[in-house]
């Protein structure tokens, strides 16, 4: 991408970056801007700041405009805001320039008379970056707030020339249910990995059937820079296939909040500083972490009687160290505060922290981070989190409930883990859609149990791999699959639980296991 191999292996992605910028230097870096919402009866939508990142940008011209009515959306995905029960955001693509894009917004499909306007963030990338080519992505946003809790809203994206409202268009609605205002059950699937692929979109076709209330994307959303590395050498890197990810994706993110976290696939040398302003051009994530300018993806929201914590292992990782400590530390601050937030709230029974990096696996290519076991564990097992979720090794592994770098408790396929006491279950769902990785020890899940008494491994440290031998691998299984998670608050006198089951692409259920906390 027009950075020496040599040079780059010295340079830090802020580096990389600058160097590129000048190198490019007749276009010009602008910033996002501030997307502008109405008022709406039966919940209004007010005016809304947006994540602002430099990304590069070629303006339009006049000729660039086509008729909107040849031009259809594409890409609907939604997003939760900083309290779900009534912030949601509305994201799309459209594949040229557009006159006044807005969004319709009603409590009927009959009834879509509210517009609100939405933003533009445009993302060039020009010939000569990877394999692009010369090629512009047009972004839209719209942001809505002040929504009512546990309602159903229906809505259309559109922009002059094309309205959703229309008797022909009205095919192109979608729907999306805001966060109830108590403790009732719900479902949430997660997974990591995905990339463009059958096994990926056959993985979403099933996501569907779950009828989840939103979808945690554990990091390396679509592999447009296949690498990895967050270098700028990589010539294979395309930001095209962002667009065939959020087609494929489509069908389930247009109505359930997709909620990702950033992998080390998701630093984009060329975009940004920090490698993430591709990521902040096509996402509007929640915008409570603790540094939004290095680290966009850490985020946090309470989704019923659930805190859900995002977080970016880029940040901490000695295997791939292109944005290590790039937030200075303020990270591992913000996730205790959070943690020990949570804790002390009556209304929040579990916590879920999912992140690229895993902090125990034992797969042949990436195996487990040691900086994710020097800086996280300790808190989530003071803080007695529930469930850690992972990907970056590409297949699924569960963990035996972990404390202090050890077994206390098996957890046997069908079993209960109790975080208070036992210590903290940890699970590799990495086998979205790209191909799949190797364990070196025999594949274990549910019908085909294969129990082992240790298995040979090895941890990414500061120094290096160094191997280990470990006792905590309950189950692995070698096939494209995904979590599905069913919350179910504290009846009187009862546990909450969350009961925790991996599902292949097949729909074969291949684990499960339960998690179970004291009521409040």
């Amino acid at each position: 991408m027009g950075v020496p191999e040599q040079l780059a292996e010295r340079m830090s992605i802020a580096e990389q970056h600058e160097y590129l910028r000048a190198r490019f230097s007749r276009r010009t870096m602008i910033r996002g801007g501030a997307v502008t919402l109405g008022a709406v009866a039966g919940g209004a939508f007010v005016p809304g700041a947006t994540a602002q990142a430099a990304v590069p940008t070629r303006p339009a011209t006049s000729t660039e405009h086509v008729d909107g009515a040849l031009v259809a959306p594409f890409g609907r995905h939604l997003a939760f805001g900083g309290d779900p029960r009534t912030e949601i955001t509305v994201s799309w693509q459209v594949p040229v320039a557009v006159k006044k894009p807005f969004i319709r917004i009603g409590a009927h499909p009959w009834d879509l008379s509210r517009k609100i306007e939405a933003e533009v963030r445009t993302l060039y990338t020009p010939a000569g970056v990877g394999a692009s080519g010369d090629h512009t992505q047009y972004y839209l946003h719209a942001e809505l707030t002040h929504l009512k809790p546990g309602r159903t809203y229906y809505y259309g994206v559109g922009h002059a020339g094309f309205d959703p409202a229309a008797p022909h268009l009205l095919g192109t609605l979608g729907t999306f249910t805001t966060a109830p205002a108590h403790k009732k059950p719900f479902t949430f699937t997660a997974f990591g990995d995905e990339g463009v692929s059958y096994h990926a979109l056959a993985n979403n076709s099933l996501l569907l059937g779950q009828n989840p209330a939103f979808h945690l994307h554990a990091g390396d959303i679509a592999y447009g820079d296949p690498a990895g590395q967050g270098k700028a050498t990589d010539t294979g890197f395309d930001s095209r296939v962002w667009d065939q990810f959020l087609a494929q994706t489509e069908s389930v993110a247009k109505s359930v909040p997709w909620m990702p976290a950033y992998g080390n696939h998701d630093m984009e040398a060329w975009y940004s500083p920090n490698g993430y302003g591709g990521e902040d051009a096509r996402w509007n994530l929640p915008r409570n972490g603790p540094d939004k300018k290095n680290l966009p993806g850490v985020y946090s929201f309470v989704y019923g009687n659930t805190a859900v914590i995002s977080l970016d292992a880029n940040d901490i990782s000695f295997e791939i160290p292109a944005n290590l400590g790039i937030s200075g530390g303020t990270q591992t601050k913000w996730l205790e505060a959070q943690l020990k937030k949570f804790r002390a709230s009556k209304d929040v029974d579990f916590v879920v922290v999912f992140f690229h990096h895993c902090a125990y696996c034992t797969s042949t290519a990436h195996a487990s981070e040691g900086g994710v076991r020097q800086e996280w564990v300790p808190l989530f097992e003071k803080y007695t989190v529930d469930l850690v979720i992972n990907g970056h090794n590409h297949q699924y592994e569960r963990t035996d409930v972990i404390k202090a770098g050890a077994v206390t408790k098996k957890l046997p396929i069908g079993g209960t883990a109790y975080p208070e006491t036992d210590g903290v279950v940890y699970v590799t769902a990495g086998a979205a859609g790209r191909s799949l990785y190797a364990f070196s020890a025999p594949l274990s899940y549910e019908g085909h149990e294969n129990e082992v008494d240790s298995v040979a491994s090895f941890i990414n440290t500061k120094d290096g791999k160094v191997n280990e031998t470990v006792t905590w691998s309950r189950v692995r299984y070698l096939d494209y699959s995904f979590l599905r998670v069913d919350v179910t608050p504290a009846a009187k006198g009862r546990h909450a639980t969350l009961t925790v089951r991996g599902i292949a692409e097949t729909g074969e259920q291949v684990d499960h296991f339960t998690v179970a906390r004291r009521a409040k």
